[in-house]
């Protein structure tokens, strides 16, 4: 059986919904029913991630016959990794990359500047990369996000 890394539904759900968002024509809202059939996700579910994110800062929502979901900014002012952490906070590899909470065996541990590289690596994308950038259809992209044996690159 194979193991993963992998990131919650939670954290899937929210980016879905966010990329969707920030593919709205500007001012554009949209309502619970139609993002949750438009992406087929959870209703109930959705609306929990996204009263999150509007906590956050990052979703604006508005009620009535016209209301429903927009971005609280510009797409290309909310990172990835804004939304990650918006809706589960801090992204980490692994417990020992959290200086307050090493491990029993961080003194002798050869592995904690592989998972910290990783984990740079991974955060620096997560950082670069915006919902504007996500929101393009893939051939209009300019730039598309490549993960090279040295670090990030664009490409």
């Amino acid at each position: 059986m194979q193991h993963v890394l992998q990131i919650s539904r939670k954290i899937d759900y929210g980016l879905r919904a966010m990329i969707h968002l920030a593919g709205l024509p500007a001012g554009k809202v949209t309502s619970l029913q139609d993002l949750s059939s438009t992406l087929h996700l959870p209703r109930e579910f959705l609306a929990k991630i996204l009263k999150v994110l509007a906590g956050r800062g990052l979703v604006r929502s508005s009620r009535g016959a016209h209301g429903g979901y927009q971005l609280a900014r510009p797409a290309r002012e909310i990172s990835f990794l804004d939304v990650i952490e918006s809706v589960e906070g801090p992204v980490q590899l692994n417990v020992c990359l959290d200086h307050k909470d090493r491990c029993d065996v961080s003194a002798s541990c050869t592995m904690y500047h592989v998972w910290k590289a990783g984990q740079d690596r991974m955060l620096d994308v997560y950082k670069n990369t915006t919902l504007a950038e996500l929101a393009m259809p893939p051939d209009l992209e300019p730039q598309r996000v490549v993960l090279g044996v040295s670090g990030v690159r664009r490409g």
